[in-house]
């Protein structure tokens, strides 16, 4: 089983989508999903996705964005990175997250950064596994304008 990771396009979306609902329902928020296939497909130029697929299939996903850190500088923020429950534990994961970092190093990011939720214990212990710092200082606040 060795996968494949390339930049989403738009016949992806819907595979991309039903991740996202597939994500939603894991974090136990699926009302906070309000995008929507067209709204991925009409955002192409600001949704940034990298996908990984086992045969023809996709079974994960990474959206991304570059941004501004006023005290450290150019970064990457990993919006979202999710794997079919079928195919975890079988290094897809950080795969693709090396691919989210090789992106970040190629832009010349200074960091990459990322939430994981206080409940999500197994992908804390992967993260500062692989040397990321876990910190519980920031509290996040989100407004919605629509």
């Amino acid at each position: 089983m060795n996968p494949n990771i390339r930049s989403a396009g738009p016949a992806d979306m819907p595979a991309i989508y039903k991740l996202m609902e597939d994500f939603s329902i894991f974090q136990k928020t699926p009302e906070k999903l309000l995008n929507t296939t067209d709204q991925l497909q009409n955002d192409s130029n600001d949704f940034k996705c990298i996908v990984i697929e086992s045969g023809n299939m996709i079974v994960g996903f990474a959206s991304y964005f570059f941004t501004y850190y006023s005290w450290s500088g150019k970064g990457l923020y990993l919006d979202d990175l999710y794997i079919d429950p079928s195919y975890r534990g079988k290094g897809f994961g950080k795969k693709l997250l090396d691919a989210v970092f090789d992106i970040a190093r190629d832009a010349n990011c200074k960091r990459v950064r990322w939430q994981v939720s206080r409940w999500n214990s197994e992908a804390i212990k992967f993260y500062k596994q692989i040397g990321a710092t876990v910190e519980d200082t920031e509290i996040n606040c989100d407004l919605s304008l629509s």
